[in-house]
């Protein structure tokens, strides 16, 4: 279990700290939410936290056949929806290495959509996923 403590800062900030680690990361609401837009709002992190997770499972899955993905990239691209004020979508596209096997490509797509943040996410939020093998 991990404990995630926050702070409300005032302004619409808040200031998280990762118990274990001691890291902290700010929050703001967007500008188009009554915040400044300062900072990651809390929907950007779920964004992060999709991108990074699906980077790091593709990691765990390829690295036990010795294969390295370092400077692969992801884009996570939000898309908010209104009434009520949700994630609609999260449009995804990663650029990994072209020299990866065909054999290997097929277990990059199924790890990128078995990432535990995804299988997380409400049904409903669409979360489309394009890989390319051009690095």
């Amino acid at each position: 279990m991990v404990k995630i403590e926050a702070v409300y800062q005032g302004q619409k900030h808040c200031l998280a700290t990762h118990e274990p680690s001691g890291s902290q990361i700010e929050t703001d609401a967007p500008k188009d939410n009554q915040g400044l837009g300062e900072k990651f709002s809390p929907t950007d992190l779920v964004a992060t936290a999709l991108g990074t997770c699906i980077l790091t499972t593709i990691a765990i899955v390829v690295e036990r056949d010795n294969i390295d993905i370092k400077g692969a990239t992801i884009s996570v691209e939000k898309v908010m929806g209104d009434k009520p004020r949700k994630i609609a979508a999260f449009n995804t596209t990663i650029h990994m290495p072209r020299s990866i096997a065909e054999d290997v490509r097929r277990k990059i797509e199924h790890s990128a959509n078995a990432c535990p943040v995804k299988k997380s996410l409400a049904t409903d939020i669409e979360t489309p996923i394009e890989i390319f093998y051009d690095l």
